[in-house]
């Protein structure tokens, strides 16, 4: 009778490989049948539509007319042509002026405020704080632009009445500010969350310790907090960043108007490819959108690894101290 063979784990070349090379003995056959419709939904809605923008941005593609039914390769020219744009110029400068104003120093600084307020907050006040700002989160943005413009209204507007200004037009006068302050509005929810949850991975001992020797508010934060918390900021930074560069709820509010003042890149490409047809030339602005985005994620991962060094030197002379001083003792 011949001996059993010992069964050993999967993939470590014991008789239990036989079953499959991965660790849960699927095989590849039938771990490649559990991916296959993640896989073929990720190439349907990710990989084609990227494949086919970057063949549209290459064509004079139009939505009417001979365009439409017989596009010419023009290879790189909708690129020159975007670049030499007046409004794609326009357009880019208020994205920039959007993403700096809401997201960066807007959503950071009130989740942050919100955040630190809240932090040795219990009971009722603490939930409704937080179930308003979440509230203003998950609201769908047709509703949360309905709000906003009777808040903003000019006849019977809510800030009117409250302001006791009768007759100004906020959307008109001062579009961008609105739509700053909206999206600041709108999306801090997401900021108070991840640095509510950052503020309690710092040690009480660390702000016990500022308190105790009479640091003010800004020298704990500065001292005790930020460098605890500075990969999360860092986090927050990059993901609201690229969500407002790419956020289309403010075309709800103004529709990029008036006269193109609140013309954000995701509106402009909006009325370039659809509005006026030119499917082609929209195609090479997303895909100029996309470079920025990826500029953008690159600078952040750039400095997460600089982060990281600067972190791994310092364990590092942390831990050679005291060998160096045993070494002198001895």
């Amino acid at each position: 009778m011949s001996p059993v063979p010992a069964v050993g784990p999967a993939g470590t070349g014991g008789p239990a490989a036989v079953a499959g090379d991965d660790a849960a003995g699927l095989g590849r056959g039938r771990a490649a049948a559990f991916i296959a419709p993640a896989l073929v939904l990720v190439a349907v809605f990710l990989v084609f539509p990227a494949l086919w923008t970057l063949y549209l941005g290459t064509t004079d593609y139009r939505l009417t007319g001979i365009a439409a039914s017989d596009p010419k390769f023009v290879g790189a020219r909708n690129y020159g042509d975007v670049l030499g744009d007046g409004d794609f110029h326009r357009s880019l400068w208020l994205t920039l002026q959007f993403v700096v104003g809401s997201a960066v120093v807007g959503q950071t600084v009130v989740g942050f405020a919100i955040a630190w307020v809240m932090r040795d907050r219990s009971g009722p006040l603490r939930r409704l704080v937080e179930g308003l700002v979440l509230l203003a989160w998950v609201l769908p943005g047709s509703v949360i632009a309905f709000l906003w413009i009777a808040l903003l209204d000019r006849d019977g507007g809510t800030l009117n009445a409250l302001l006791g200004t009768p007759g100004t037009a906020w959307l008109l006068d001062h579009p961008m500010a609105c739509v700053v302050v909206f999206n600041v509005w709108h999306g801090t929810a997401f900021s108070m969350m991840l640095y509510g949850a950052a503020l309690g991975n710092v040690p009480p001992s660390h702000l016990e310790t500022a308190r105790l020797a009479g640091a003010s508010t800004w020298q704990t934060l500065r001292d005790a907090v930020f460098p605890r918390i500075r990969g999360h900021a860092l986090t927050s930074l990059l993901l609201i960043s690229l969500w407002t560069f790419n956020d289309f709820t403010p075309f709800l509010i103004t529709a990029g108007g008036p006269d193109g003042r609140s013309e954000i890149m995701s509106v402009y490409v909006y009325r370039t490819a659809l509005g006026d047809g030119r499917l082609g030339f929209g195609a090479a602005i997303s895909l100029i959108m996309i470079l920025i985005n990826l500029a953008i994620a690159l600078v952040y991962l750039r400095v997460l690894r600089e982060r990281g060094r600067r972190s791994a030197a310092d364990r590092g002379r942390t831990a050679a101290a005291p060998a160096a001083g045993k070494g002198a003792a001895a």
